[in-house]
């Protein structure tokens, strides 16, 4: 079976570009209309994406004079985008640390149900004091803390999806038997973090339970995406390094016990395309040239555990920073920044403009042809199974990738001409629907 290219869809309010708000072109409200997202997923859905991906956390981001802020929450946004689309995937973000299981087990099982099987969940565990204090912590969890409770989470998350099993509906109309109660297997979990009695008030959904989906690179991270991710999005510069990425998380997967090919990874990759490589470099210059460098040094700061006033725009950073083992909020982009402002020794300036669009995932300036190359390269080399496209400015950005990256990659035989019927997400994905816990098998005698 010829192995085909998936492509994820990372929407974000004006585009990835920080100063993205700015250009001409950009409506500095569309971050909180719903027709801008329609149109949105409706190009996506016209590239043929496997699915589209919308971030959150539980906090107000930053300083809301650097760009657009807030955001719609996910799942409700996803739920209207359900029925504006036919066969995109619909993945949300929500946290293990800020949930309860039960509620948010209910809201994804209701949208895979209203989606026909296109849910997904983009797990995270929330890094940052600010959601702490949200929820009446005076300091975030400790990062083994919350991948532990996690790991909790989606096991009672699991039992959840499971507690009713697939044909438990019986509808006898005329036994008046609706459904059959021996079917139904209450969790009744009891333990470190949770408390959880009955069965969900949801049937199973189409998909079983929806695509999971982890970003964190860690090791407590990837450990717990060996265990439980049908799909990981990830950020590298450099192929050598997304190979050993990709390589070490299949090895983990099977160490775990599970099939490596049901694992996906989705690199991260920021596109500014141009008609000409010159054209491409003025586009992202452009962009540059709109940041507001003052709000680039706050947040490296915080990203970087610095003292404000620390850092200086035409120096590399200093020398001394914290190790990633010291650091309690986003291990693995921390690891990325430094090692990237290292590697090519850029000034605090230099790195600002290198983070404005992709925050450390990876950015390709250049004509569609490359772009192209950029990905089946990686794809054919052992480093991705597919990408998280994240445009620098939307719709434009989006509009340009489906129009003049995706023609290319089809007649590459790399990306699928047309969707393939009304298909769920996981089988868009290559995965196999899962098997209720409950429910065994027989053996064959």
């Amino acid at each position: 079976m010829t192995r085909r290219l998936h492509l994820n869809a990372f929407l974000m309010n004006t585009g990835h570009h920080e100063a993205s708000w700015r250009l001409p072109e950009s409506d500095p409200y569309a971050h909180v209309e719903l027709g801008h997202y329609v149109r949105l997923a409706r190009t996506a859905e016209r590239g043929t994406f496997d699915s589209l991906f919308l971030a959150d956390g539980p906090q107000l981001w930053g300083d809301i004079a650097q760009r657009p802020a807030g955001a719609l929450e996910p799942l409700t946004l996803l739920t209207a985008l359900a029925t504006a689309t036919e066969h995109i995937g619909l993945i949300a973000t929500a946290s293990t640390s800020y949930n309860s299981p039960y509620n948010l087990a209910r809201k994804f099982a209701s949208l895979d149900i209203i989606s026909g099987g296109r849910a997904g969940w983009n797990i995270v565990t929330t890094a940052g004091a600010e959601a702490a204090r949200n929820f009446g912590l005076d300091a975030e969890p400790a990062h083994a803390e919350r991948y532990a409770r996690a790991a909790e989470f989606l096991d009672v998350a699991l039992k959840l999806w499971d507690s009713w099993e697939d044909d438990a509906i019986v509808a006898d109309k005329a036994a008046g038997v609706w459904g059959d109660d021996a079917k139904i297997h209450p969790p009744r979990h009891k333990g470190r973090y949770f408390s959880v009695e009955g069965a969900l008030n949801v049937p199973r959904s189409p998909q079983g339970h929806p695509l999971l989906v982890q970003a964190g690179s860690s090791q407590d991270g990837k450990a717990f995406a060996a265990r439980y991710a049908e799909a990981v999005f990830t950020a590298q510069q450099t192929i050598e390094d997304a190979r050993a990425f990709y390589a070490g998380l299949k090895s983990l997967t099977a160490a775990a016990g599970r099939n490596p090919e049901h694992i996906k990874v989705l690199p991260g990759i920021v596109p500014v395309l141009g008609s000409t490589q010159a054209e491409a470099e003025a586009n992202e210059r452009l962009l540059e040239d709109h940041i507001v460098h003052e709000h680039g040094v706050r947040r490296l700061e915080q990203l970087l555990q610095l003292d404000p006033g620390t850092l200086e725009l035409d120096a590399e950073l200093p020398a001394g920073l914290p190790s990633e083992d010291a650091v309690e909020g986003a291990k693995s982009r921390y690891t990325l920044v430094v090692a990237l402002a290292r590697r090519e020794r850029l000034t605090v300036r230099q790195l600002i403009g290198r983070l404005g669009g992709g925050r450390g995932h990876l950015t390709v300036a250049g004509t569609p042809e490359q772009v192209a190359d950029t990905i089946e390269t990686w794809f054919t080399q052992g480093a991705a199974d597919g990408f998280n496209i994240m445009p620098a400015v939307l719709p434009s950005g989006l509009d340009a990738f489906v129009d003049h990256v995706v023609p290319i990659l089809r007649a590459r035989g790399l990306l699928r001409t047309e969707y393939d019927g009304r298909r769920s997400l996981r089988e868009r994905y290559g995965l196999p629907r899962p098997a209720n816990q409950y429910v065994h098998t027989p053996a064959l005698v």
